[in-house]
């Protein structure tokens, strides 16, 4: 392909993202009242003084929160077709090999981001227990509908994201940049990392939410190491069945330029 197909299909694959996120927006504002009962369920599950009732304090704010929050479930809605689509537009230059494991990546993402999401909203119970209580129980909280469902949505976000670092790390692993001996030797470091990356990411104070997204994360860690042990083994084991070293496919074989004896 010349240059201005590779951009005609880059700009096919990007108008059918955008196709695709905005029907997700309008899907997420048509049905909002389903949409806004699960955001709102962490909260009402306090048993607020209010009644489980949210406010809104400026003209626009409903509007422009309800925009915002559609804006953030037509893109993940339409996750698995924008990715799709990048992938379409790389794949065909990778090999056979490698759009296997493109594939298998793809699908790890979205696997993990979703349960990453998951474990944000069964942990956003306690965050706003101790947000709303922080000043004890003579203090009133009149929750903002704009900073509650940020508050929400961020959170969800952040917990997705941060899922998605052992896609990041088995990558690493596959292109030769972190052998499964180096992850090993970095489990220390790497707990303490993410233990760290926890504390900033969880919003609140309390101990539950911090803990329930940095284990999770050490256990993926942990995960990305027996992974990287067994694809080493393996190809260790079938180099030794060949008797050949492991040679990528796009690497020209050795050839040795001196004549012979004869």
């Amino acid at each position: 392909m010349s240059l201005a197909e590779h951009v005609y299909e880059l700009r096919r694959r990007v108008l059918w993202s955008l196709v695709a996120i905005v029907l997700g927006m309008v899907l997420t504002f048509v049905f909002w009242e389903p949409v806004y009962a699960v955001l709102r369920e962490p909260y009402c599950s306090l048993h607020p003084p209010n009644g489980c009732q949210l406010y809104a304090y400026g003209i626009f704010d409903q509007f422009n929160t309800k925009m915002r929050v559609s804006l953030i479930g037509g893109v993940v809605a339409s996750a698995p077709v924008w990715l799709y689509q990048i992938g379409a537009f790389i794949t065909p230059a990778l090999h056979k090999r490698e759009k296997r494991y493109a594939a298998g990546f793809l699908g790890a993402a979205l696997v993990l981001f979703a349960a990453g999401v998951v474990v944000a909203y069964l942990s956003l119970h306690f965050g706003l227990h101790v947000l709303l209580h922080a000043a004890g129980d003579h203090v009133q909280t009149l929750p903002a509908l704009k900073d509650y469902l940020s508050f929400v949505t961020l959170v969800l976000v952040l917990f997705g994201l941060a899922f998605e670092f052992p896609v990041v790390i088995v990558f690493l692993n596959v292109v030769g940049v972190l052998s499964a001996q180096r992850l090993r030797s970095w489990r220390r470091g790497m707990y303490f990392c993410l233990f760290g990356a926890a504390a900033i990411l969880t919003p609140s104070t309390d101990p539950f939410q911090f803990v329930l997204l940095a284990v999770p994360l050490c256990l993926l860690y942990e995960l990305c190491v027996v992974i990287a042990r067994v694809r080493e083994r393996a190809r260790r084991k079938r180099a030794g069945q060949q008797g050949a070293p492991d040679v990528p496919d796009d690497e020209a074989s050795y050839v040795d330029p001196r004549p012979s004896r004869l």
